[in-house]
């Protein structure tokens, strides 16, 4: 047996699984009291950063992430905490919007760099309800939820990367906006500030693939500004000036969505940070991210930010395939902890992810949430906030996390929460249980979706996390009626348009929970 399956296979902790509530600390020196006073709010997303690549979440992680650990000393840390999806896309559209992801057009999959927008005409997103709400806001980092390029008048098949982008982040909200497209490794390789891109392409690059997918990026057009090892230190920068320019404007909160590329292919941690994990340069590019939240923590104590800022820090997925898992567990580390699969996923090394936060004077330090959330969330939770009162029409799969976050929680806030994998398999996990609609991974793990190991799989998945939270063990025949139930709850979901009271709504298009 190798040490991942032994850790797989061992018990552990509380903290791991999210059925007992919340901690905190008899010795934290923060006091949870709730303020009229508005907070900024920071939120920091990273790419395809794994559970287990925090320090604070694994105490055998090989990569000390010591600013993440800062962070979490200082706040909370929620144990049982998930992305919308198992991939980038889908999960930001449930970030800005607060519905699940697979109510839009976009139905499995992700979008690429010239792809048209995905978030829907008049939708309300974080940024537009908060900036309605006196807020500046906004965004720099990886976008990735397609905006609308326009075409050469001449030549309506081809680009005209001169022209104005339309449908982008200001369009739904953000005040100023600096960004690249999609995925570090997705064309085209430009930086957008606002609505127009900051150097025009000007040649086209080949495809790299080296060092076993570690570094790689498509083929495609790419600006003379742009270089890919200098994007995250690039886009910390912004996030810092942003920062930096808000001490200007101290009468006005501000709202910061932080996206970044990585630890996302192509993995190209910058020479400061090249041997410094004593991992892989994976675990490097981990410790640059780390960094970079340093950098921005530093950058709101520095403008007096810090006590009054909520800091969240999260990832979009689990960690992917392409940071080499069996390279890593050389050196002793498990991206995804003790959780099976990894991103695309539908098991819980898919879409179980970090989170993070912190908010002086109202998250106790050093407290810990078992409870189960979602990065959807994020939308009723700043509505509370800021006593906003949400439409019918928008957070459909938002649930407010401030009761667990002030500490005022008696219970569960979610009735249950709803997993997507990038083939667009579908799971619902309601306390212990969790039920996926597949027989299979619904991702890149194996038994890989149509795979000859699949198919002589069940058609579903239950399994009881409380005992099994590595998911090895398929009870789904001994337990009949947990299966009708949670099928049924997902079913209803569906039909009502939303997971949460309110007015039924509309899906976009067709969904089906079963595979097609």
């Amino acid at each position: 047996m190798n040490r991942r399956q032994f850790l797989k296979n061992s018990a552990f902790s509380m903290g791991a699984l999210g059925l007992g509530g919340c901690v905190f600390s008899q010795t934290s020196a923060s006091t949870a009291s709730p303020s009229n006073e508005r907070p900024n709010i920071v939120y920091i997303l990273a790419d395809d950063l794994g559970y287990g690549d925090v320090s604070c979440l694994n105490k055998e992680s090989k990569i000390q992430t010591a600013f993440m650990d800062q962070l979490a000393q200082a706040g909370m840390i929620f144990t049982d905490a998930h992305s919308s999806s198992a991939v980038c896309t889908p999960t930001r559209y449930g970030v800005l919007t607060g519905r699940y992801n697979w109510r839009s057009r976009l139905k499995k999959g992700v979008l690429g760099g010239h792809s048209k927008h995905l978030i829907e005409e008049g939708r309300m997103t974080v940024a537009s309800m908060l900036k309605s709400s006196g807020y500046d806001c906004g965004c720099i980092g990886k976008w990735h939820l397609g905006w609308d390029w326009q075409m050469k008048k001449d030549s309506p098949k081809e680009i005209d990367y001169s022209r104005p982008i339309l449908n982008g982040p200001t369009s739904v909200g953000f005040d100023t906006s600096f960004c690249i497209p999609a995925s570090l490794d997705m064309a085209p390789y430009v930086y957008a500030e606002n609505d127009a891109v900051t150097a025009l392409p000007d040649r086209v690059i080949d495809e790299v693939n080296e060092q076993e997918g570690k570094i790689f990026w498509r083929k495609g057009p790419i600006a003379p500004d742009f270089k890919h090892d200098e994007v995250l230190p690039k886009l910390t920068e912004k996030a810092v000036s942003y920062i930096n320019n808000r001490a200007q404007q101290k009468d006005n909160p501000f709202f910061l969505y932080f996206a970044l590329p990585a630890p996302h292919t192509p993995i190209l941690p910058t020479k400061e940070f090249l041997g410094k994990s004593k991992t892989s340069i994976y675990g490097d590019f981990v410790l640059q991210v780390d960094w970079t939240v340093g950098q921005v923590l530093k950058a709101l104590k520095n403008n007096g930010f810090e006590d009054n800022t909520l800091v969240i820090f999260t990832s979009d997925n689990g960690c992917s395939n392409s940071a080499d898992f069996e390279e890593l567990e050389t050196f002793g580390h498990d991206p995804s902890y003790h959780f099976r699969g990894h991103k695309a996923d539908i098991f819980e090394g898919g879409h179980r992810i970090p989170y993070l936060t912190r908010w002086p004077g109202h998250i106790k330090s050093g407290s810990v949430c078992d409870e189960t959330i979602c990065l959807t969330d994020l939308m009723a939770t700043a509505a509370e906030i800021v006593d906003y009162k949400l439409p019918d029409t928008a957070g459909e799969d938002s649930v407010s996390t401030l009761p667990y976050l002030l500490g005022t929680a008696t219970g569960p806030l979610r009735e249950a929460t709803v997993h997507h994998a990038i083939d667009g398999a579908f799971s619902i996990r309601q306390g212990k249980w969790k039920l996926a609609l597949c027989p299979d991974s619904g991702g890149w793990s194996d038994p890989i979706p149509g795979s000859e190991e699949a198919k002589k799989l069940p058609p579903i998945q239950l399994y009881d996390l409380s005992k099994d939270v590595a998911e090895t063990t398929n009870v789904q025949a001994e337990h009949p009626d947990v299966v009708k139930r949670l099928t049924a709850l997902l079913q209803d979901y569906v039909d009502r348009g939303r997971s949460t009271p309110g007015v039924p709504q509309e899906n976009n298009g067709q969904v089906s929970i079963f595979p097609q």
